[in-house]
């Protein structure tokens, strides 16, 4: 039977695929862009997240301007930080050439019970906005949903932050949620709070002083 888990105030959901295979969803998810991608410290940064998160961190493969070169050889320097898990952005024929553990559908990609039939074993994720979008990515057969931006962030300045009002009524929905959106490691014990079951960030975790604590501070609110 899968694991279920439960956020401080939302319905318990579940956190394993079926099966069991693969462990548990990861709790925080550190997303690249075409600037990460491309900076000379990346693999530093990347092994320093990932001794400050383990199991419990998802690399994210992410640059929406990349090639499908740029996007392979991406998602090859993150592969190789285990136990961390390594996650595709909207590239499913690069996910499966590297073997990921998930994918991040976007609002263009394709349906995730479509992703599926590629793949049975990832954990497929959607990005949404709002909550008839998550209820329409329920619908499709996600696992998880990324939600945001949940406050005000540069990396999307001309979007509305949801708040944590309305995130209550998408953790409501009964899949896994993980807030991005100006999440900071001062800001996780709300979003928990919220019902959320995780958390995603770019330059919080990427542009941050020491990666390896700021990841350890994103994560010990769910350590209790």
């Amino acid at each position: 039977m899968a694991a279920r888990a439960r956020g401080a105030n939302g319905p318990a959901v579940r956190v394993t695929r079926a099966g069991g295979e693969g462990g548990a969803l990861p709790r925080l998810h550190a997303i690249t862009d075409e600037r990460i991608a491309r900076r000379p410290d990346m693999d530093d940064v990347a092994r320093a997240l990932a001794a400050g998160g383990g199991e419990r961190l998802a690399l994210h493969a992410r640059g929406r301007s990349l090639s499908g070169r740029e996007h392979y050889e991406l998602a090859t320097r993150l592969a190789v930080y285990p136990p961390t898990r390594l996650f595709i952005n909207d590239r499913l024929d690069v996910a499966l050439a590297v073997g990921a553990a998930g994918v991040q559908l976007g609002a263009a990609s394709l349906d995730p019970q479509d992703a599926r039939r590629l793949e049975p074993r990832w954990w497929i994720g959607k990005s949404v906005h709002d909550l008839a979008e998550a209820e329409a990515a329920r619908a499709s057969g996600a696992d998880y949903l990324l939600v945001g931006p949940l406050y005000g962030t540069a990396t999307h300045p001309d979007r509305e932050p949801l708040g944590l009002a309305r995130l209550g009524p998408i953790v409501g929905l009964g899949l896994p949620v993980i807030a991005i959106g100006g999440v900071t490691p001062q800001r996780v014990a709300e979003v928990r709070g919220a019902g959320a079951y995780g958390v995603a960030a770019i330059r919080a975790l990427w542009d941050a002083g020491d990666p390896a604590d700021a990841a350890r501070l994103m994560l010990e609110e769910w350590q209790s």
